[in-house]
């Protein structure tokens, strides 16, 4: 029981010795004088302070002085306009606007000059080959041999070509027939440029083939048929005692209308 009494004691002693133990005092950092700058100053190293106060050495800076110049004070008289300078690049060219209003109608103009009495406004062929007729050429003209219709002639049989001697709107047509065995490539041209195509494949039975179209006409164009010659042989079948190959074309509207 005695031993039970003396270990709260112990514990006691023991915490007031530990109280009654003065705390140690933590050294005292000595802190240095920096010496601060003014508002025109810029800050100062402290390295270079402490240089000079180990120098023993007073030291000074000078502020960095900035002047300003009020230039509204100094401005003159409004000088004389000067000489026009040349004119600069032209710019790249903009937008197109937006269309304007449709104008005033004009007055009605004076009346054109009399038409030629013989210059009719009509126009039409008809013409037919009876020959056969194979394309030995890349291109070959097509003639014909048999005259049907030929209104004032405008169709040379000699060419083998229409001359348009009233402009507007005509229709042509051509009727071929093809030739066993053998491939047909005929061009329908205005001028010098193909306008229609009338094409047969080979076959070991022969066809009517036709081909037809409209257009407009300026006066001096020539409407004729060329044969188109490829890899294989190009040919129109015909005899002489029946006409297989027509030619037709006529005028459907003047342009003078």
């Amino acid at each position: 029981m005695s031993s039970v009494l003396l270990l709260p004691l112990l514990l006691l002693l023991s915490v007031g010795n530990a109280g009654s133990q003065p705390e140690r005092a933590l050294p005292r950092r000595r802190l240095s004088c920096v010496r601060c700058c003014g508002p025109s100053e810029q800050p100062v190293p402290i390295i270079s302070q402490r240089s000079a106060r180990m120098s023993g050495e007073t030291q000074y800076y000078l502020p960095k002085i900035q002047p300003t110049i009020d230039i509204t004070i100094l401005k003159g008289e409004k000088g004389e306009r000067g000489a026009r300078g040349p004119p600069g690049a032209a710019g790249q060219a903009g937008e197109r606007g937006v269309r304007g209003q449709s104008g005033p109608k004009g007055q009605k103009g004076q009346p054109g000059p009399q038409g030629h009495p013989c210059k009719q406004l009509f126009a039409a062929f008809s013409v037919g080959r009876r020959k056969p007729q194979h394309s030995s050429d890349y291109f070959q003209h097509v003639t014909f041999d048999t005259e049907f219709v030929n209104l004032y002639q405008h169709f040379n049989m000699f060419t083998g070509k229409f001359f348009c001697y009233v402009p507007g709107i005509y229709y042509f047509s051509l009727n071929v027939h093809t030739w066993n065995f053998k491939e047909t490539y005929v061009h329908l041209m205005r001028n010098e440029q193909p306008v229609a195509i009338l094409y047969a494949q080979p076959s070991d039975r022969s066809i009517m083939q036709s081909q037809s179209l409209m257009l407009d006409l300026q006066e001096g164009d020539e409407v004729w048929v060329r044969m188109f010659k490829r890899e294989r042989e190009n040919a129109v079948y015909s005899e002489e005692s029946d006409v297989y190959i027509v030619f037709n074309g006529h005028l459907v509207k003047p342009a003078l209308e």
